[in-house]
């Protein structure tokens, strides 16, 4: 039985949505009634990808609907974030819901992370982080009226826990966390809510190749009481939830572990 549609008339804007968890999410709003911009990286190597999105966005609300919009921009670059927003608005006219979700994981021993890699990820993951969700901010605060909306930022276990070929990833999802909650209290007097998701293991295109060794996925799987990995759609619902002023108007500050469980098992 399908759910009603909870974001009818918002207006959402996904960093790093055409891949992964912000494919997913962005679906989900487009599901549930909302107008959708994604920001993506750019590049011919992405038009199969963009091709099979637009694809997936026609099924759900039609051909010829105007309610979906793609948007180059490196996230690293404080620029792209301006623009981002600025693109979204100038189509739909207002910014409602913002997720910071483009993120870059390559795994790699701490011993051997050079500076190309360390800056390279600190400069996607946190500083983009950082640049996007200001720019979104300061549209819902200062530019709206009335002012005030959601932002999600997509940070992960790996804020709350070590991993020992993630030493240059996880201080920059831990610095995600830290963000939204940092913002919850810097925008609160805007009514803008500000919120962090913490996906597990989710099986997408960044730990595609480590996954694909049968130990480690077993290894993985068993830690998880739930019994699988995650995949993409399964951090959508809860991103529903932080988005839906009727279902988390008093939901700021906060952090909601997607995980399977794997967090509260010490076994």
């Amino acid at each position: 039985m399908p759910l009603p549609q909870l974001l009818v008339g918002k207006v959402a804007a996904i960093t790093g949505g055409l891949t992964g968890i912000g494919r997913a999410i962005a679906l989900e709003y487009l599901r549930h009634g909302a107008k959708v911009a994604i920001n993506h990286l750019g590049g011919p190597n992405e038009e199969p990808l963009l091709e099979a999105l637009h694809k997936d966005v026609a099924q759900i609300t039609g051909a010829n609907s105007n309610s979906f919009i793609t948007i180059p921009g490196d996230v690293t670059q404080p620029e792209t974030g301006r623009d981002f927003v600025a693109k979204t608005v100038s189509a739909f006219g207002r910014l409602d819901i913002f997720v910071s979700n483009a993120g870059v994981c390559k795994f790699a021993e701490f011993l051997e992370v050079d500076p190309p890699l360390l800056g390279h990820t600190m400069n996607t993951n946190l500083s983009g982080a950082f640049y996007a969700t200001q720019a979104a901010a300061r549209q819902m605060a200062l530019e709206q009226s009335p002012p005030g909306g959601s932002i999600i930022g997509i940070s992960s276990i790996s804020a709350l826990v070590g991993g020992g070929q993630q030493t240059h990833y996880t201080p920059t999802k831990a610095g995600v966390l830290s963000l939204m909650q940092s913002c919850a209290v810097a925008l609160g007097k805007y009514k803008i809510r500000c919120n962090a998701l913490l996906p597990g293991t989710i099986r997408t295109q960044l730990n595609d190749e480590d996954m694909s060794d049968p130990v480690k996925r077993e290894y993985m799987e068993g830690r998880i009481p739930l019994g699988r990995l995650g995949q993409p759609p399964d951090l959508a619902g809860p991103a529903v939830f932080l988005a839906c002023e009727e279902l988390s108007s008093y939901v700021t500050g906060a952090q909601l572990l997607v995980d399977g469980g794997a967090f509260v098992n010490l076994q």
